[in-house]
């Protein structure tokens, strides 16, 4: 059966360690069917509620690249069951994770919501674009009024996502959710 996700992050190496640790039947034969290569309304709305989210890419020289990437909620915008976009803001001016994304367009992406304890991890392809590039899209993801600089768009077609377990999520709030538990117990 299918698990989509697991497909491909479960390379021979990764079975030989499961083999080692003794958990290589739980996923040899996984009775269900999770392709899990379409955003349902389940996923969009997690998506929408995020204010940020962690994006790996890969060197030339092979070493990963984990970027925190944010702005406001629902910046990251689920353009289809299987296309994310968002404006990429100005940061500290590395452009790390846009060089990588020229030489190898795989992604991970990494969303959580700490308060709730759940995370969504997702593979993906991403294309980089300038903000001319597609007006109708840049005039989709930019944020009106939000004080971050867009210096281009990345648009990421969906190879798979998986949902990971609660376990050793330590929940967390952010200083708005905070105010608004503050504001209904008054």
């Amino acid at each position: 059966m299918a698990y989509g996700y697991l497909d491909i992050a479960i390379t021979p190496s990764v079975r030989a360690a499961q083999t080692e640790m003794g958990a290589d039947s739980l996923w040899t034969d996984f009775p269900g069917h999770r392709e899990f290569d379409r955003f349902t309304e389940n996923e969009a709305a997690f998506i929408a509620e995020r204010d940020s989210f962690y994006m790996a890419t890969v060197s030339e020289t092979g070493w990963p690249y984990m970027q925190h990437r944010g702005g406001p909620r629902g910046f990251l915008k689920v353009l289809d069951e299987r296309t994310l976009a968002f404006a990429d803001f100005r940061g500290n001016r590395q452009y790390i994770s846009t060089g990588n994304l020229r030489a190898n367009d795989r992604v991970s992406l990494f969303l959580m919501d700490y308060r709730r304890r759940a995370r969504l991890k997702i593979y993906a392809h991403a294309e980089v674009l300038a903000l001319d590039a597609d007006p109708a899209l840049t005039a989709q993801v930019v944020v009106p009024g939000y004080r971050g600089k867009p210096e281009r768009i990345v648009r990421l077609r969906l190879q798979a996502f998986d949902w990971n377990c609660a376990q050793h999520i330590t929940p967390r709030w952010s200083e708005a959710e905070i105010a608004a538990l503050q504001a209904d117990g008054d």
